[in-house]
């Protein structure tokens, strides 16, 4: 059963998701940008994991 804060976390990560995927495909991506959003979204489907 998938519960509503599931759900938000799921949501957050496609965002991340498709944040990196913009910047990954910019002319310059920010390398240190990436890796930050990287490590929230690996945070976040850790948490989704263990809900």
């Amino acid at each position: 059963m998938q519960t509503t804060h599931q759900t938000a976390l799921e949501t957050k990560h496609a965002v991340l998701e498709q944040r990196i995927a913009d910047e990954t495909h910019r002319p310059l991506p920010d390398a240190n940008l990436l890796a930050s959003l990287k490590k929230q979204k690996l945070r976040l489907k850790e948490e989704i994991v263990s809900v």
